[in-house]
């Protein structure tokens, strides 16, 4: 039986490093533990589910139990000529299975290297990076039913998936829990290096290879990104907005070096980063909580920021966004 610990500190287990406690916490290693401890626990007080808490916001002590499952194991349970088929238990780490990958000679999530997070968070907000989504490497998802308590499983269409957002987020937010990805890697190398300057990276590096791309990710990310272990963040805060082209057409008739990407149906999308830098939020402190001074889509703990003041930041954020560009930022990070 799982052990649960009562006024557990979860300052290691967000990487914004917000000094809070959880009531209760367990890590149980099975699905049958997570069984037994929501059965006997759900109908008292809520709970809440976490990976490696690379996407969560705590704004104060939370007041039930936190449950981090610890599913392990990486199994290939299929191979073929083209695609080779590999369950991961939800408490991997990510980055350990792209690395796993990486060195398996196994393409498909390269350009995936660095995110923090665990492999069963992964399918949740549909990570994504230079080019790629974890949704194109997805077959299947295996969860919980919290309701009947079955395992049952959905394949990657019917995951709904959507930029950062899957059915995971929408219709079953806090009804499941995931318990393991089956991913479909390929054999054969299809290099994906055209997003930003990830193909100047890649050059630097040598001969184009799955480590060469994953080392260049890497390179990329830890110029622009700060270290969770030195300064606390959640990597990007908000979503990059997705607007009509004629919402587009007007912010760029005024800001004529707007960086932008087109998508179908007359869409938009419009880098988050860019818009918080215009307002002057780039490198800027208040309290305790920053911007961080290379990549403003990233806020950040200077020490000793509590939730609420990370919060009020962001909502600051949002708001001169708004009132200078008439566009909503959405947070991509949870606000618990």
């Amino acid at each position: 039986m799982t052990r649960i610990k009562e006024n557990f500190p979860l300052k290691k287990h967000n990487t914004l490093g917000v000094d809070v406690k959880a009531r209760f916490f367990a890590s149980p290693q099975s699905i049958e533990e997570i069984i037994d401890l929501l059965e006997n626990s759900r109908e008292l007080f809520p709970f809440l589910i976490i990976g490696e808490g690379s996407n969560i916001l705590f704004t104060g002590d939370y007041n039930g139990l936190v449950i981090k499952p610890a599913l392990k194991g990486i199994n290939v349970i299929n191979n073929d000529h083209e695609h080779c088929y590999v369950e991961v238990g939800a408490g991997e780490n990510w980055d350990e299975f792209v690395q796993w990958a990486v060195e398996s000679n196994l393409a498909g999530i390269e350009n995936l290297s660095l995110i923090p997070g665990s492999a069963g968070s992964s399918p949740i907000q549909n990570i994504g990076a230079y080019g790629a989504e974890v949704s194109d490497a997805i077959e299947k998802v295996n969860y919980l039913d919290l309701e009947s308590f079955e395992i049952k499983s959905l394949s990657a269409a019917d995951c709904l998936f959507d930029y950062r957002k899957s059915i995971f987020k929408t219709q079953l937010r806090n009804r499941v829990v995931i318990t393991s990805v089956i991913f479909r890697l390929n054999h054969n190398h299809i290099f994906n290096t055209t997003y930003g300057n990830l193909q100047t990276e890649v050059e630097k590096t040598g001969s184009l290879s799955l480590a060469a791309v994953r080392q260049a990710v890497i390179n990329i990310r830890n110029s622009k990104l700060p270290d969770p272990k030195i300064t606390g963040n959640a990597g990007s805060f908000f979503k990059n907005p997705v607007v009509g082209k004629e919402v587009a057409d007007q912010i760029k008739e005024n800001n004529p070096l707007m960086p932008y990407y087109t998508l179908p149906l007359d869409m938009v999308k419009i880098p988050a980063a860019w818009l918080i830098e215009q307002c002057g939020w780039k490198g800027r402190k208040i309290g305790n909580a920053g911007v961080h001074e290379k990549q403003a889509l990233v806020l950040v703990n200077l020490g000793n920021a509590t939730g609420v003041e990370i919060r009020d930041l962001a909502e600051r954020i949002r708001d001169s966004v708004y009132k200078k560009f008439s566009v909503r930022l959405e947070p991509e990070v949870n606000i618990i």
